[in-house]
């Protein structure tokens, strides 16, 4: 089994996700590599996370 990086996750989910939403997740994880984080960091996989969540909102809404 691969395990993949939640780096690797989120750009599974790109294509998932509302405008907005893809707009403020990359905004954060740009400033967020701008200022030192890692791409393994734990803020990466908040990130990942809140992107899960949507992706359930919308499917809950269907």
């Amino acid at each position: 089994m691969i395990i993949k990086t939640p780096m690797e996750q989120i750009e599974e989910l790109i294509n998932e996700m509302p405008l907005p939403v893809l707009k403020d997740i990359q905004q954060r994880l740009t400033d967020w590599t701008s200022s030192g984080g890692k791409e393994d960091d734990p803020y990466v996989e908040k990130q990942l996370c809140y992107m899960k969540h949507v992706r359930h909102a919308q499917h809950a809404n269907k």
